[in-house]
């Protein structure tokens, strides 16, 4: 069956506490969702605020090649005739092809927010709808708190959709505006609905319970075919239903077709394209689009992995754009290192013997606290290592560092080709003046070393129960200016722990320089596709 997709990211979804879109923002996603092949994009409440008004005005010139652009609003308000009710107005003046509009359907609402009689309230959904379709427009009405609304009169909760597909409304959406509602209670309203009401129905929930994307799912099992949510679930409170994966489950699970097989492989895509704009980390544990969806940590599931992905995926991966992951870490075996090395044609450079004090060296890292699946820099230098065991580029003889009020001064001494380096720097911090000594030190014989930037750094207390005397995690990242990683460094002492990342950024940059694999930059870049 075709379901119609209604995205209300740009409206609903910036209701979400963190989120904010800036017009500029609202564009670029809109334009998104239109590549997506989303029915219907709802850009938000013109005349409510400037940024909206001011993206109306912007969509104008907005071709889109398959989403139909909806305003949203209210009903006019009951002191008003609908020709001279402003947000109304406001709605024909945004120029869109699609108007949404909510109505109250619980007589609480009637009585206490709106202060009107029922009789009263009908008139104003009805006025509302056949003034707009009088100008043109599809309508959507959103039947506000429906579901209370049923359970508290059905009676009034009907008749207030009789009044809106009357007065000719496309699009009847059954809202679940409290997120409150079980699945199978929810289940039984909608059936109810659809065995009393013609045309098409909607649904739209939100997930108070976490159970926005069961119950938008099980609206369409009782034959709706409109379905509205959010992309990866933003929305006030905990959140609209999560249209990313509504979409897949619709698609891939249920036989659905919404965007279709072909544009279902941008999902992942679009998801984590319209998080950045957002500024909000994509949860990793999200379905299908998460960066965790599909990876695999524990040693028998990597083992099982390996030989038929089926035993521990439900669907593949690049159907909705995302890819495998096998993660290292103490929970590895060895089948997860040999998957990353044949993936890339280095089998046969590490015997089993090699591969096994890999594996083993990685699990007394993380044993101590290293977190190597953030840090792909350490990882690709532990792989290198094992390459070239014999291989040493420098030694540290020795390092200090002095902080006198706002200044610190290290002095570090290394070991290099036979040669005794020494340097001395003074830096905004120990970090930053540990890291210019010790740049000192290696430019000498590597002067290219000096392209390496530091990009960022973060302290992670371990054992926090310890207070002052807790293990920390430093993660510094870093940048080339062709690319970027990150390196790690655990210690009792944050200077030692920083120390161990700057030493490790410099031996990987140092054995990049003295030999370029392409085979294993690749599997680095598998490895940490996604962190």
């Amino acid at each position: 069956m075709r379901i119609f997709t209604f995205d209300t990211t740009l409206r609903d979804g910036t209701q979400g506490e963190a989120v904010s879109l800036s017009s500029d923002d609202k564009v670029l996603v809109a334009h998104k969702l239109d590549d997506l092949g989303i029915d219907y994009i709802e850009g938000g409440w013109p005349g409510s605020n400037p940024k909206d008004k001011d993206f109306f005005a912007r969509a104008k010139d907005i071709q889109f090649k398959h989403a139909r652009l909806t305003a949203f609003g209210s009903t006019r308000m009951a002191k008003n005739k609908v020709e001279d009710d402003v947000s109304v107005n406001a709605l024909l003046e945004a120029n869109t092809p699609v108007v949404c509009i909510f109505g109250k359907t619980w007589d609480l609402h009637v009585h206490r927010a709106l202060g009107i009689t029922e009789e009263e309230n009908l008139a104003l959904i009805s006025d509302t709808v056949r003034y707009l379709k009088a100008h043109g427009k599809e309508v959507v009405y959103d039947a506000e708190h429906f579901f209370d609304g049923y359970k508290a009169s059905r009676d009034f909760a009907f008749r207030t959709l009789e009044a809106a597909l009357k007065a000719g409304a496309d699009t009847l959406t059954l809202c679940d505006t409290n997120g409150g509602t079980m699945t199978a209670q929810l289940s039984e309203i909608c059936a109810d609905v659809r065995k009393n009401f013609e045309g098409v129905l909607g649904i739209h929930t939100h997930n108070d319970c976490e159970l926005a994307v069961a119950n938008a799912l099980a609206a369409i099992e009782q034959g709706f075919a409109h379905v509205q949510g959010c992309m990866n679930g933003y929305g006030e409170r905990c959140g609209n239903a999560n249209l990313t994966t509504i979409i897949a489950n619709l698609e891939l699970k249920m036989g659905h077709n919404t965007i279709g097989k072909e544009k279902l492989m941008g999902l992942t895509a679009a998801a984590r394209f319209i998080a950045e704009l957002a500024n909000l980390p994509l949860r990793g544990d999200q379905a299908y689009v998460g960066h965790s969806a599909f990876a695999h940590k524990g040693g028998v599931h990597v083992s099982a992995v390996l030989k038929d992905s089926n035993t521990y995926e439900h669907i593949s991966p690049k159907t909705v754009g995302n890819r495998q992951r096998v993660l290292l870490s103490d929970l590895s075996g060895k089948g997860s290192i040999l998957y990353k090395l044949k993936q890339h044609g280095l089998e046969d450079r590490l015997d089993d013997e090699a591969r096994r004090q890999l594996l083993e060296r990685m699990k007394q890292m993380e044993f101590q606290g290293y977190e190597l699946e953030a840090a792909e820099g350490t990882f690709e230098l532990l792989v290198r290592e094992a390459l070239r065991p014999g291989l040493h580029l420098f030694d540290v003889v020795s390092y200090e560092v002095v902080t006198r009020a706002t200044q610190s001064t290290a002095n570090v001494t290394l070991k290099a080709r036979d040669n005794i380096l020494a340097a001395s720097a003074t830096g905004n911090g120990p970090v930053n003046a540990l890291d210019l000594a010790l740049r000192q030190c290696l430019s000498t014989l590597y002067p290219a070393i000096a392209s390496v930037t530091l990009t960022d750094y973060k302290v992670r207390v371990l054992d926090f129960k310890k207070g002052t005397a807790a293990r920390v995690r430093v993660l510094i990242e870093w940048s080339d200016h062709k690319r970027s990683w990150a390196t790690v460094g655990v210690s009792e002492n944050v200077i030692e722990a920083s120390w161990f990342a700057l030493l490790d950024a410099m031996r990987l940059e140092l054995m990049r320089f003295n030999e370029e694999d392409p085979h294993i930059q690749k599997a680095v870049e598998d490895y940490c596709w996604g962190v």
